[in-house]
């Protein structure tokens, strides 16, 4: 009979947490749709791009990647030598999930003269299957450079296809995955909203379903909604995408009222991403302590995905 003693976790985290960082030389990134209080201790906070981009220039030994799986992944694909943990290895992705790579390379056989732009919420096997990898933020500036007699597939979120098909004019063969929060955003409810609060603008992310895309003042990538709202003279937003985003925009802009987008169900936290809230500061802590859950990517693998990704890096400038 094995027995599982719980391991203790101090009181003070932030403390521990600090501490532990500098006796690792580590880094800590994490995305905007982490709790609060991990985005408050983290060395960067961003989007998928900008933290790819933190990732490859670390100096540090090593990465802890307070975000889901595949962002880690991208960090260890882009920084070998330094070891990447993740404190929940359960934090995945719909989308991710919803693209296995079989199945990827059995729709990319059937479509041999298309140019594979895939979205970086995917796996690295999927991402080694790949051309080109894109964020939401760089998607667009990246389909505009591909020549418009070469066909595209678009893997892995027909959202967010759709939505550039529209911005681009491009006629994209799309894999049909979606994400499981921008999914759930009721349009029936967002337009109830929107006449309650009628000053407020109702930013979203491209990952939203069309019909509640086509009732958005503005539409960007989660670091693009950030930047909108700072930059706004408007005094009231819906924020369509995950709330942890709005921790940023009150820090930013304390004078301004953020509302969260409203879910189909109000008994559920559908605005949440449960995978992103895997993660804790008491994970956070214990996977630097044990320096574990790791992050390993076979090399042959990371070595294929590395080539789309600086493609992306190199496209998105």
């Amino acid at each position: 009979m094995i027995i599982q003693v719980e391991e203790k976790v101090p009181v003070d985290l932030e403390t521990e947490i600090l501490k532990l960082k500098k006796e690792l030389n580590a880094v800590i990134l994490a995305h905007y749709y982490q709790y609060s209080e991990i985005q408050d201790i983290a060395d960067f906070v961003g989007d998928s791009l900008e933290l790819s981009r933190k990732a490859a220039n670390a100096e540090a030994d090593v990465i802890v990647f307070a975000g889901v799986h595949f962002m880690a992944e991208t960090a260890k694909i882009l920084s070998p030598n330094k070891q990447v943990l993740l404190p929940d290895l359960e934090a995945g992705c719909s989308l991710a999930e919803g693209c296995p790579s079989d199945a990827f390379k059995e729709f990319r056989e059937a479509h041999p003269d298309h140019i594979a732009i895939t979205y970086i919420n995917s796996s690295a096997e999927v991402k080694a299957l790949s051309d080109i990898i894109c964020t939401s933020s760089s998607a667009e500036k990246i389909i505009k450079k591909i020549p418009t007699d070469k066909p595209i597939l678009f893997a892995p979120d027909k959202n967010l296809g759709k939505y550039l098909i529209k911005k681009t004019g491009r006629d994209m063969l799309l894999w049909q995955g979606s994400c499981i929060v921008h999914e759930t955003f009721n349009q029936r409810k967002i337009i109830e909203l929107k006449l309650k609060h009628p000053n407020a603008k109702l930013i979203a992310h491209p990952e939203c379903e069309e019909p509640l895309l086509n009732e958005a003042d503005y539409i960007a990538s989660t670091s693009g909604l950030l930047n909108f709202v700072k930059q706004s003279t408007d005094k009231e937003f819906i924020v369509a995408t995950e709330v942890g985003i709005i921790h940023q925009m009150q820090k930013a802009c304390p004078d301004k009222i953020f509302i969260p987008a409203p879910k189909n169900d109000e008994a559920c936290s559908c605005n949440e991403c449960p995978y992103m809230k895997l993660n804790t500061l008491e994970k956070l802590y214990l996977c630097m302590k044990n320096r574990s859950p790791e992050i390993i990517i076979p090399e042959d693998i990371r070595l294929k995905a590395l080539v789309p990704i600086q493609r992306m890096l190199e496209m998105s400038l």
